[in-house]
Order: C-alpha cells, then structure tokens, then sequence
C-alpha cells in the first residue's frame, strides 16, 4: 500500500484532507469528512468505554487557552522544544532531528542533543529538503512548540494554546480531589484538541500542529497503591526496552505478558498495566497487533515531566510512529503546580488508627531576627522550619547555619526555639504520584484505516477495501435494492429507516449495478451489505411485499446479507435482521457461525 493511494481514497469517501483548499491549504491542518468525523467519534467512544466508563474514571472537559503562569509552572515555556535548522538559501524551516532519520540510519534522533544533531548534519553531507543546499555549519536552534495569544483586549495578559490536555487536568486538582472525596486513587480522563506549532508537518494525520488527545491522570498513593494486574495478567506484550535499543543495531524485542514483566523489573507495574489495557483497546478497534509494538523511551527523550515512558508504536510502510505514551510522571505535575500556585495539591490520608510521633519545631525569637535580618527576617525563619523537619541535629550545637538565597547566616540555637514535641496524627498529607495514558486520536484514526488498507480481486475486477472493524465502521450497512422497480426501493427505504431507528448506521443506495454498490461500500469499509431482491418481495407461499403484515406480526421475507471481508452471503429472515446485525456489531456472534453462504449474485 502507498501512503498516496490511502490519501487520495480518504479525500474522495470523505474521510480526510487537509484544510483550507480553497485558499492553498495549511499544512498541519486537516478537516474530517462525513466518513472521518463519524470513524474519529467511534474511536473516541471506545475510548471513553475502555479508559474511562471500565475503569471507573470520571471525564472533565478543560479550555484550550491557558494563562502563562500554568506553562511556566509546567515547565512547558522551558523545555517544550524541538531542534530547528533553517537553511540558508531558500529560508525553509526543518525539523533537525527528522533530517537525520530520513538521512541516516538512526532511529531515535531526537534523543541527541543538539550539539550532536548538528555534527551529524556535517557528517553526514544533509542538504535541504526543498532545495538541495547544504546545511553543515548551520545552528540547529531550540524551538518552542506553543501557540502564544493574548487573553482580552488592551493590557492583555499572555495566554498559549494548550500543548496537551494534561495541563487542564492538572491544575484543577484540588477541586477534583473534593469530587473524589479526597480518596486515593482515583482518575480523571478528557479528550480534546492540542496544538502544536510542529516545524515540519508531515505524513497526513501523524504530525499535525492540531490534533485531538485522549488522556487518563490516575492519581495514586506510591506507597500503598497498586493497580489489579489480574485484570490484564494474561496479556502478551510486545516490548522494545530502552537497553535492548543500545545493546545492538538489529532490532530485538521481549515478549513478555504483564504479569511476566512486572515480576521481572522490566516495566513498572502500573505503566504495564495501562499496557496490557492499551493493547486490548487498539487490537479492539482494529490495530494490526502483528504492526504494534511497546518502545521505551531512551534517557535523552524523556519528557521534561517523565520518571519512564513507554510509547505505543505502529508500523506503517515499514517506519514505526507514536501512537500513545504511557507515562509515569511521578509527582512532577503537582508539586509544581503547589509550588507556583496559591492552592494546595496534596491530600489528606486518614490513617486507620491515629499514632503519637515526635515533631521537631520551632519559634524563632522575632526580637532578635527583626533587628538583625532586617526584611529577611521571615525568610530566615522559614528555613529554620524547613531545616528543623529534615535535620534535628543540626540543633544540637550553641549556633545553627541556615542559607537564603545563597548567603549563609549563623543564628544562636536558644533564639530558634527549637523543641521536639510528641504529637497526635491522625494522617497525613500525600503528594499523589500520576500514572498517564496518553493517546493521539487522529494518529490511532490513520493507523487503522492504514491498516484496513488493501486490494484485492473479486471476480475479475480490481477492489479496493477497508476492513475496518464493525465497531468503528463510520457506516455499518448498506441497504440496496436489487433493482429500483417492483416496490424493490420502497421496500430497501423503508428497512434503511428501520434499521437507522434501532441505532444502526445504515445508509441507502440504488445507484448503478449491484456489483458497483458492493465495491463502493467496500472501499468505504462498510462491514455488511442487505440487499432487497425478487426473493423478498415473494415469499415461499408466493405472498407479494404489498400484502406483508403490518405493525410487529412477522414480514414473512428474506433479504441477501453479505460480508465485506470475505464477500460471502446468507439469506436471513428481515424480521431477524436488526438483532442479528446488532450481534455482529457488538461482537455476539461472527458472519461465518450463520448459514451456509449463498453463491454471490
């Protein structure tokens, strides 16, 4: 399959193409059509039913333009950055890091530096994408990835678009917490749209500057909770670990199940558990699992956030792209945002019964720190306070050294007031560390049409067809008349109506032969085609479709259904037909546990 022909079918059956057409386009920017929009919803749907509704996690639905205070406190003004090199003949931008890959054998650039990105641009002769000069001896530059705006008119504050939807998540923790009753764990999943100013979009769907994510923040105590592993012990992964990408140039994987590689070390137990449920959910909407694979990140990728992380790849055309990270951010997220914020992050554990600890203290002699320190004095005092929760001993001595802002100031012990007091707990304050699934949307929506992509010959023609899996299928049946004569269409309009009201996408169509139709659907993905024929309207008793029973007595007929895949048809009974397709949708029952199949027509 050519990346081209998948392009070229998704903008003619309305799946999608880039944005903006009339006025040139906008790389980055792609619309969905009425095929793609509906495939894109049935995937964020079974990810709400897998991630959320099964999991018992709870949605939010956080704006897209967030002040500059929250990027600052994320890190994300910092280091959210991609490695530029800009070339000087032409002005193009390029991506660095991407140059090497296409260029070069390396796999995994962007965790280089940028130094090294740039002696490897030298070494190995890369020119420009666009125009052929060479780039050795060009800076290869930090590029930040944020849309920044302004929020209001005149004396507007600074606002940027959000680079992923966590951020949204995170900040409203403390009144997320109340709604969980401050109870760990606990998660909170959204789904929406991100942005980022990529410097070079490429390969349609997979790096756009908008795109739609769906992330879990699972908020846990590190040192009680675990995750039910049991749940998904069983599964088999596929995994690529960061030491086995550094022992060898071939690429060698580890087949573990979850449970296997948690009692091995090789991952940590709750990213393998979002593991094992990553890989039931893409196989479910119909990843080819013999084309996916768990990667590590190597220490130089790391997100700024990021103890580990683990991406889920898909192949395509032989490269392997993100589709999903699996990260775990340990308590970088909260405690920055306490740190830089006026609101509280923490939760209060309750212990089963309360305990009586030691608590060293201080009162410092103000009297003494006022005339001494100056407008210092309260920052003295804080670290004083500090110094006494985490080392009681240096109390011990006549004088204790304390440090603000680097200057180092020696105070008399008997003006801290320092005591060790026994106190009464009945709980404490937990940092919760967060575990997070991040999927890419539009990168899952190309990987299975990607994947349901092929060609084949029926009957002596060319067919093109999408196999896509009947729960994602934007359209799920065709209703076709044999022929639009004899009552044949009225009878087909009215089964496509019926079949619409019991929550089936049905769509109706009676233009060109029958042959054609079925193609049409194929190449669109349709999983099951009906067809209304002379059979139907005449029954075995040679009862005519005018003379059917009305309201819910039994019609008496049969229709032809037939299945994408395999093109195979049975005759089933119409009063039969929304169960049984609804069966087929859901999974219940399989095409080939029906009938024997009838010859093609």
């Amino acid at each position: 399959m050519s990346r081209s022909n998948l392009v070229e079918l998704a903008k003619r059956r309305g799946y999608f193409f880039q944005s903006a057409g009339a006025y040139g386009g906008v790389s980055g920017f792609y619309t969905y059509g009425p095929q793609g929009a509906t495939l894109k919803d049935n995937v964020e749907d079974a990810w709400r039913e897998r991630f959320g509704v099964q999991e018992g996690h709870r949605e939010i639905d956080a704006p897209t333009v967030m002040p500059e205070a929250v990027f600052e406190a994320s890190g994300h003004l910092d280091t959210f950055d991609d490695m530029l090199v800009a070339c000087p003949e032409c002005g193009a931008s390029h991506r660095a890091d991407h140059l090497i890959e296409d260029n070069t054998d390396i796999e995994e650039a962007e965790s280089f530096a940028p130094e090294e990105i740039a002696d490897l641009v030298a070494e190995h002769d890369i020119q420009c994408p666009n125009c052929g000069t060479e780039l050795a001896g060009e800076p290869v530059e930090e590029f930040n990835l944020m849309f920044e705006t302004n929020i209001g008119p005149g004396d507007a504050s600074t606002g940027y678009l959000r680079p992923e939807t966590a951020q949204g998540i995170f900040v409203e923790f403390p009144q997320l917490a109340e709604y969980a009753r401050n109870q760990l764990p606990f998660g909170i999943t959204q789904i929406g749209k991100a942005y980022r100013n990529e410097i070079s979009p490429r390969n349609s769907l997979v790096r756009t500057r908008e795109f739609t994510q769906a992330e879990l923040e699972h908020f846990v105590d590190p040192n009680e909770d675990e995750p039910l592993i049991e749940r998904v012990a069983d599964v088999e992964l596929t995994l690529y670990p960061a030491e086995k990408q550094a022992e060898s140039e071939e690429t060698e994987y580890v087949t573990r199940t979850v449970r296997e590689a948690v009692d091995e070390g090789l991952v940590h137990e709750w990213v393998a558990y979002y593991l094992g449920v990553g890989k039931q959910w893409y196989e479910s909407i119909g990843v080819d699992m013999d084309r996916f694979r768990f990667r590590q990140h190597l220490s130089g990728e790391l997100a700024h956030y990021a103890a580990d992380c683990w991406d889920a790849e898909g192949e395509i055309d032989g490269d392997w792209y993100e589709l999903a990270g699996f990260a775990y951010r340990s308590d970088y997220d909260l405690s920055k945002h306490d740190e830089y914020s006026d609101d509280d992050f923490t939760v209060f554990k309750q212990y089963d019964e309360s305990k009586v600890v030691e608590r060293a203290t201080v009162d410092p002699d103000m009297s003494y720190l006022g005339p001494e320190f100056g407008g210092g004095a309260a920052d003295v005092a804080a670290e004083l306070e500090l110094l006494a929760e985490r080392d009681r001993a240096a109390f011990e001595d006549e004088a204790v050294t304390v440090s603000v802002d680097g200057e180092e100031h020696e105070i008399p012990t008997e003006k801290t007031g320092f005591a060790v007091e026994e106190v009464k707990e009945t709980g404490e304050q937990i940092m919760p560390h967060v575990i997070e699934p991040s999927i890419g949307v539009d990168r899952a929506v190309y990987t299975v049409l990607v994947h349901a992509y092929s060609e084949d010959e029926v009957e002596g023609e060319q067919r093109t067809r999408l196999a896509l899996d009947p729960g994602v299928a934007p359209t799920f049946v065709g209703v076709f008349p044999l022929m639009d004569k004899d009552g044949m269409g009225e009878l087909a309009r009215e089964l496509t109506d019926e079949l619409r009201a019991e929550g089936l996408a049905a769509t109706y169509d009676d233009s060109g032969n029958i042959g054609r139709r079925y193609r049409r659907q194929d190449e669109v993905g349709t999983p099951f085609c009906v067809t209304v024929d002379y059979d139907s309207l005449e029954d075995s008793e040679g009862q005519r479709a005018s003379e059917r029973p009305s309201g819910d007595e039994p019609r008496g007929y049969t229709v032809t259904l037939r299945e994408r895949d395999s093109t195979e048809q049975v005759r089933v009974p119409v009063d039969d037909l929304p169960d049984l397709l609804a069966d087929l949708r859901e999974g219940e029952t399989t095409f080939s546990e029906l009938d024997a199949p009838a010859a093609e027509q």
